[in-house]
């Protein structure tokens, strides 16, 4: 097989727990580029905490951000493709304005949440933008929403499956992600490589969410982590170790002509 592009997946797959990235991984991408393979992140991140990744790598490709809802140009920064999703934002609001959950509204113009966590204290101090809005999201004025989370601290596919008629719904172990229809880091993909030229076959993903299943399932070759569960296991072709470099033990063997084992 022929590869030409691979795009990985980020928390999870690319980074550690401590969101740093190894230096085997890093190693095994600059080994890769330098083979004149294009690589892309494709994350459910904001393009904020994405970019600050994206330049440590020396990567030039377009990012795909929010699960395939935004894609940004490397150089700028600047939206080449967004896709905001319309809810009955009364009706979500009801579900969830009473509730214990936290609620992160991306849009295209920042960041609004119910309440503050350690995970957005993180995003701020790496993408050196605080959230537009902290408080009752039944009070903010916002608009040109990219994706709605919902953190439950459990899966909720009850509450999940209310939004399933106007929004792409990704189902977590703490809650529940809504897109727009039809949105996902596969769409994004499949703008960008036809932008490239490049055959789905000639494609490599790989990851570790249930966000990732879609762009494992449809491109020539889908890796799934170690770490990911037994559902995004089975759309994948490949399993390859844990977060910490299974990434680059995927490259190493199955990517880098040099290896004797280069072979798919």
């Amino acid at each position: 097989m022929n590869v030409r592009a691979i795009f990985i997946d980020m928390d999870g797959t690319l980074l550690k727990a401590s969101n740093s990235i190894s230096r085997r991984n890093m190693e095994a991408i600059f080994k890769l580029n330098n083979q004149g393979v294009k690589i892309f992140l494709a994350t459910g991140r904001h393009y904020e905490v994405t970019a600050p990744y994206h330049k440590e790598i020396g990567l030039r490709t377009p990012m795909i951000c929010l699960n395939g809802a935004a894609i940004h140009d490397a150089e700028t920064g600047r939206v080449m493709q967004m896709k905001t999703v319309q809810l009955n934002e009364e009706r979500f609001h009801q579900l969830t304005a009473e509730s214990p959950c936290n609620v992160l509204i991306h849009t295209a113009n920042g960041l609004y949440c119910k309440q503050t966590n350690e995970e957005i204290d993180y995003w701020t101090k790496v993408g050196k933008i605080p959230p537009r809005y902290i408080g009752d999201l039944r009070q903010a004025n916002y608009q040109d929403v990219l994706k709605y989370s919902v953190r439950t601290d459990a899966p909720s596919p009850q509450i999940s499956a209310l939004f399933k008629n106007e929004a792409e719904v990704i189902d977590w172990n703490d809650g529940f992600e809504l897109l727009a229809p039809n949105v996902s880091k596969w769409s994004a993909i499949q703008s960008l490589i036809t932008e490239y030229k490049i055959s789905p076959n000639e494609v490599v993903a790989i990851g570790d969410g249930p966000n990732d299943i879609e762009m494992l399932c449809h491109v020539g070759i889908g890796v799934a982590m170690g770490n990911a569960s037994e559902k995004v296991k089975a759309a994948a072709d490949f399993v390859t170790g844990h977060e910490n470099e299974g990434l680059a033990e995927f490259i190493e063997h199955y990517l880098l002509k040099s290896n004797e084992s280069y072979s798919i």
